[in-house]
């Protein structure tokens, strides 16, 4: 039974045909998993196709008033340490929304269209961040919200198979990864993405929501493809080593620390062309600089134990010596094991250390550190 306080996404009659079990997420009512449960979906994405609901995201446009792009592109680059100016029409980004104190706002696609700029906010915080983007642009450029659009992504090996043969194949074989198309369909027009946040070979759709449903049913009446749910998406992301915004990053946490100093361009970093600008640079620089006290890594526990958000960890059997948490943790249906992404102090970050974590019995297991991502990322 689906709390009726959470909204339904466009696809909501969808998944309860297709007996999902469903789950709170960003105020929606989404899939956790269906009746095949999460790790058949996850295989079956690893090689085949899986779609996934994700319309929790909110889709914003950034646009100059007088539709220049130029002008919105600067006016980005002041809130964000990327290279915006130099992005290519139909190309995607991935990159950050900084604060003052060098921490992380948001973390975001950002797909370049013909005239303005289409942005993928995070669903927790969107309605926050797209307020703090309508004040931060400046009197020269607009936001428009686009919440109740629908998004879908495909991700798998078959993905491209698959978008072929319902776009057409020309339309998908002419795609690099990070493209953007907006491409004709039942009479109107949708975005495909060839990005997705799976680490692996995808493309994320956005479509209208009347059209929302009847573009899913095509996809899943193609054998490649099975639904997925959001517990399927944390699993990918957790093998590929990606950041879930509100566990493993956050406004607490920087660019350095996170493990995500190449979503800083080049030319924004210290002597670079247009070095800082942007929320937070004099600290961010200050790490790349300096160092920092605290990195993200991968864990290994060496038990059939699972380890979530909050479990802390510890340099010694005793736990006496604190040096890090955990900020999320699963089981991982490819690797058959439990893994989880922490963070620790510089001096026991070194692949191979040996940690240690309790667990809700008290108990200590060993943790070893591992190197990121867990399975290496495909999509690129």
């Amino acid at each position: 039974m689906t709390d009726e306080t959470l909204k339904p996404s466009p696809l909501h009659a969808l998944h309860e045909e297709l007996n999902a079990t469903m789950g709170s997420y960003a105020g929606y009512a989404l899939p956790e998993h269906y009746p095949s449960g999460m790790e058949v979906e996850h295989l079956h994405t690893r090689k085949q196709a899986g779609l996934f609901d994700i319309s929790f995201l909110g889709q914003v446009r950034v646009r100059a008033k007088e539709d220049n792009a130029a002008i919105a592109a600067e006016a980005l680059e002041a809130l964000m340490p990327l290279n915006i100016k130099s992005l290519e029409k139909n190309r995607v980004c991935y990159g950050l929304l900084t604060t003052d104190q060098g921490g992380i706002r948001d973390d975001l696609a950002i797909s370049r269209q013909e005239n303005d700029f289409l942005l993928m906010l995070n669903g927790p915080n969107r309605e926050d961040n797209a307020d703090y983007l309508e004040n931060a642009i400046g009197d020269d450029c607009k936001l428009i919200r686009e919440f109740d659009r629908a998004m879908l992504s495909l991700q798998g090996p078959q993905s491209a198979e698959v978008l072929s043969r319902v776009l057409g194949q020309q339309v998908i074989a002419g795609m690099r990864y990070r493209d953007s198309a907006e491409v004709p369909w039942e009479g109107g027009s949708i975005i495909v993405a060839r990005f997705g946040y799976t680490g692996m070979e995808g493309f994320d759709i956005s479509i209208a929501a009347e059209q929302a449903e009847a573009f899913a049913r095509r996809l899943l009446a193609d054998p490649d493809v099975a639904p997925a749910g959001l517990a399927t998406r944390n699993s990918l992301r957790m093998e590929a080593g990606l950041c879930l915004y509100g566990a493993d990053i956050d406004k607490t946490t920087s660019p350095v620390e996170a493990a995500l100093v190449g979503s800083i361009a080049a030319c924004r970093r210290a002597g670079g062309e247009r070095a800082g600008g942007y929320p937070g640079a004099q600290t961010i620089e200050g790490q790349m600089e300096h160092g920092i006290y605290r990195q993200r890594v991968g864990l290994r526990p060496q038990e059939e134990v699972l380890l979530g958000g909050g479990v802390e960890l510890f340099s010694d059997e005793e736990r006496t010596d604190r040096v890090g948490r955990v900020t999320s943790g699963c089981f991982s249906p490819t690797l058959r094991a439990m893994i989880a992404m922490g963070y620790v102090t510089p001096a026991h970050a070194a692949e191979g250390t040996t940690l240690y974590a309790t667990d809700a019995e008290g108990q200590p297991h060993k943790v070893v550190v591992t190197v990121l991502p867990f399975i290496p990322q495909t999509g690129h």
